[in-house]
């Protein structure tokens, strides 16, 4: 059976069994970057804050993980995003080719600023939204 690397990189990270809970990250750079066209209004946003709450605040996944959890409570319709015009300059792919471990893991992690770099023009909207959405939640 083939696997895409998407499904390779998934199933390494979520076998990872680290603190950082580094499948948070491989998820939201997925949501970020794959079937964009498809992707429902949360699915994308929550991706899209997990990024901004990795590479700006500098949370785990297991915090980003918790955000998530409390910003689901709320009951809103979910603001909507323009997608970007490029493609990250980094894949799912790329990342497979380091070697399991702590390599792959920081490589995940440039795939995440890789990812996020491409939605640069609605970098000040999802900070606004995410923001809000946890101005009385701490991330400890």
């Amino acid at each position: 059976m083939n696997f895409s690397p998407y499904d390779e990189l998934a199933a390494y990270t979520f076998t990872r069994g680290d603190a950082e809970f580094i499948h948070q990250h491989e998820v939201n750079a997925r949501g970020a970057s794959e079937n964009l066209e498809e992707a429902k209004p949360i699915r994308l946003f929550f991706s899209l804050a997990g990024l901004y709450l990795l590479l700006e605040h500098g949370y785990s996944g297991r915090q980003i993980q918790a955000a998530h959890a409390h910003m689901a409570r709320v009951k809103r319709q979910w603001p909507e995003f323009t997608p970007p015009h490029t493609l990250p300059n980094m894949t799912a792919a790329d990342v497979m080719k380091f070697p399991a471990g702590e390599e792959r893991d920081e490589a995940i992690k440039r795939w995440c600023a890789a990812v996020w770099e491409t939605w640069s023009s609605e970098h000040d909207h999802i900070r606004k939204e995410t923001d809000t959405l946890l101005v009385k939640w701490s991330a400890s």
